[in-house]
């Protein structure tokens, strides 16, 4: 059995333990053999423990799922287009974008952050839509300054500087707006998996599941780009739409995650290191797989810690994710130098 097969059934199996327990722990204690009757499709003797399941803590489990492949494999795409380990949505600035498009929509229009984890479509997709327009500027910024500059140390700090000047532009975008729309924008910034609702999954999975599937047809120019970008254009790669299409995968990726979960962190950032460190290869046709199992068992684990509170609350999403990301971005720079990523 190979490496990449005994962790992918490793990791399949995580994930299957973490949505269980997903279902079967939360806020409010629900006995088990009520909630098997709910999943069966049965009722039981309180309407509100359904409403829990079905609409809460399934959505919830699902949006992790999906949420947490999609990210660490945005992370996974960005770091192999700019040859460079620490790259990603974040410190690239890509999800402030998305965070200033999303301001613009929350902190103008004026709506609730209810709606953004209702059933108001019309004001989902606005806010994709501003999440998308957002992260795509940006990373075609980012992009094009790549095209000039050869420094990745650099870039990397142009990018922070991105995320500064986006972060002073909401700032003004506060202080004009209403307590209650800054507070909503405060909440959906702190990241959840439960933005989500059951009616949205259909929508949310699908624009996922798309960005993932062309992730994969990637994985032969990917590889190719690991040898640098001459040698891929030798073996007949157009460099100019793989770049364009690890754009709009990546972007797409992000803005959606973004728009219904907030700026989740580390996720995309540390899961494709573990998976290399892992396999002990940056060959994607092994990587990108157990790179998206990964960052859902991860998003799985990290929704589960934040509801271990029980009655006494729920945990930011943000508040978990550094926990498991840090240590192992601090492992990557103090061992930069052994660790070979892109060759």
């Amino acid at each position: 059995m190979t490496k990449g097969l005994a962790y992918s059934l490793l990791f399949s199996t995580g994930i299957i333990v973490f949505f269980i327990l997903s279902l079967f722990l939360g806020s409010v204690s629900i006995p088990v053999q009520a909630i098997i009757q709910i999943l069966q499709g049965n009722e039981v003797e309180k309407q509100a423990w359904t409403h829990i399941i079905l609409e809460s803590r399934l959505p919830q489990a699902v949006t992790a799922l999906f949420t947490g492949g999609a990210l660490a494999v945005s992370g996974l795409l960005l770091q192999t287009a700019f040859r460079n380990p620490l790259a990603d949505s974040g410190i690239l600035g890509i999800s402030s974008g998305a965070n200033l498009g999303v301001a613009l929509v929350i902190l103008l229009i004026g709506n609730s952050i209810g709606s953004v984890g209702g059933f108001d479509l019309s004001y989902s997709m606005s806010i994709v839509l501003g999440a998308f327009l957002g992260a795509s500027l940006i990373l075609i910024a980012i992009m094009g300054f790549a095209s000039v500059i050869k420094n990745n140390i650099m870039l990397l700090i142009i990018g922070i500087m991105v995320g500064y000047l986006t972060s002073s532009i909401i700032s003004i975008l506060k202080f004009w707006s209403t307590n209650e729309n800054a507070y909503s924008f405060m909440i959906w910034g702190m990241g959840n998996f439960s933005g989500v609702s059951f009616a949205q999954l259909p929508f949310y999975c699908s624009i996922i599941s798309l960005g993932l599937l062309m992730s994969i047809l990637l994985i032969k120019p990917l590889n190719a780009l690991l040898l640098g970008e001459r040698y891929a254009a030798n073996l007949g790669v157009n460099i100019k739409l793989i770049r364009f299409l690890l754009l709009l995968c990546a972007g797409l990726l992000t803005a959606i995650t973004c728009a219904f979960c907030g700026p989740v962190a580390f996720i995309g950032l540390a899961v494709p290191h573990i998976a290399r460190l892992l396999l002990g290869t940056s060959n994607h046709k092994s990587l990108l797989p157990v790179t998206i199992l990964i960052g859902s068992a991860m998003a799985l684990l990290c929704n589960l810690i934040c509801v271990l509170p029980g009655a006494a609350g729920v945990l930011p999403l943000n508040a978990i994710t550094p926990v498991f990301g840090a240590p192992v971005i601090i492992y990557v720079i103090l061992n930069q130098k052994k660790i070979q990523y892109f060759n």
